[in-house]
């Protein structure tokens, strides 16, 4: 009997010990479970913000579900691995200390002396005109007024970002990209050798440099974020420091011919030089590899590359390829307010300029090249052979690009 009364004593203390715990459970977790099925973030885990003083526990809903850049914010906080300490409130100074915010203070490099006066005119000049050009009605290309929220997800992946350093930059082919390419993985620290990071970046694999999984693009914040991407994408354009390499349009395509058709390369043989010999250059069977065509002595004419361009059938096939496709396609200059406009003419002097403005020339240097840039001053070598009236098509196809990036319109080449 003693020990049947004592069990129910012993049932009734349990139960009511379950519902303490329950109602105490749900006071403190109840109102915060949303935060434990938003996948946001593959970063670290945050610590919990400190209570705010002098204020009542409340469970009402979370702030996020109406401010959602409150939301973003949160997973932008020091210690996340997101390299972005909140804005001051004071923007008084803001855009001198801008990327002081993003760069792990173990790397920043402290100068003594100020940037070079007219380096710093140089940018601001650059932007400006991209200000400018971007506001005036005369330019007009396909895009320039759409909004960010407009842009295809698939016309984002040029945008490579890394997180460590708050640092967003728009990779064009042709304007030493390989080389931004490799300063990006050795920032980001993408890539390991035996557990560390690699930190000599002409020592990286010409075939990883352009491996898409190397770089976190643009593109691939729908794969990671969600629904939420698209403004991630916003914050971190609003917070870090986005920079772009530009060069001559004209001799950008004169370097692309060169590149990829006036020597063997299956690839681009494949998909485009066996179009342009059948439509321009009279082969209706043209050779079935790039090595058997080349030992013939058959490839496209700079003339039928600049066809191919003009052509209106190209693009109704397929989008222009990435190293002959327009910057302003593939950079999105007048959404994007880029911090920082390189130029292949100048790009010693602005790759120092701009990674002693990210205060990491103590981590990376710009590799010298060793390779002979295609020369400007050959331009109009390489346009002897191509009619007056398809040059002048050519520029109509590419003029903005030479007026949003400073370059002046090649008369000796439109006018002859």
């Amino acid at each position: 009997m003693g020990t049947s009364r004592m069990f129910r004593i012993f049932v009734v203390l349990g139960s009511v010990f379950m519902i303490l715990l329950i109602i105490i459970y749900w006071d403190d977790v109840g109102a915060s479970h949303l935060y434990l099925h938003t996948p946001v973030s593959p970063g670290p885990k945050i610590p919990p913000p400190p209570p705010p003083r002098q204020q009542p526990h409340t469970s009402r809903t979370p702030s996020f579900l109406s401010d959602i850049d409150a939301f973003v914010n949160q997973f932008l906080e020091p210690g996340t691995g997101e390299p972005t300490d909140p804005a001051p409130a004071d923007s008084g100074n803001q855009s001198e200390k801008a990327e002081e915010r993003y760069i792990p203070r173990r790397e920043w490099k402290i100068h003594l002396s100020p940037v070079a006066a007219e380096l710093r005119e140089r940018q601001e000049q650059r932007r400006r005109l991209l200000q400018e050009m971007c506001a005036n009605d005369s330019v007009v290309f396909p895009g320039k007024n759409r909004s960010f929220d407009d842009i295809p997800n698939k016309e984002l992946d040029h945008l490579i970002v890394d997180d460590r350093h708050g640092i967003i930059y728009c990779y064009v082919p042709k304007v030493a990209c390989s080389n931004w390419k490799r300063l990006m993985i050795v920032l980001s620290e993408s890539l390991l050798r035996d557990g560390v990071p690699q930190r000599d970046p002409l020592s990286i694999p010409k075939d990883l440099v352009h491996n898409s999984s190397m770089h976190f693009t643009f593109n691939k914040f729908w794969k990671r974020y969600g629904k939420f991407a698209k403004h991630l994408m916003k914050v971190k354009l609003k917070k870090y420091t986005k920079f772009i390499f530009v060069r001559d349009p004209f001799v950008r395509l004169i370097s692309a011919y060169r590149n990829k058709f006036e020597m063997p390369n299956a690839n681009f043989y494949l998909r485009f030089a066996q179009v342009m010999l059948r439509r321009y250059a009279n082969q209706p069977t043209p050779p079935a590899s790039a090595d058997e065509a080349f030992g013939m002595g058959i490839h496209p004419s700079f003339p039928n590359f600049l066809q191919y361009l003009l052509d209106p059938q190209t693009e109704k096939e397929m989008p222009f390829n990435e190293h002959w496709r327009q910057v302003y396609r593939l950079c999105h200059p007048c959404q994007i307010q880029y911090d920082f406009v390189g130029h292949l003419e100048t790009v010693e002097e602005d790759a120092e300029h701009l990674l002693r403005q990210l205060k990491v020339d103590n981590v990376v240097e710009f590799p010298t090249s060793g390779r002979n840039f295609t020369a400007t001053t050959l331009e109009s070598d390489w346009f002897n052979t191509v009619p007056l009236e398809t040059r002048k098509e050519l520029y109509k196809l590419y003029e903005p690009d030479f007026r949003l990036f400073g370059y002046d319109k090649p008369d000796s080449i439109l006018n002859e």
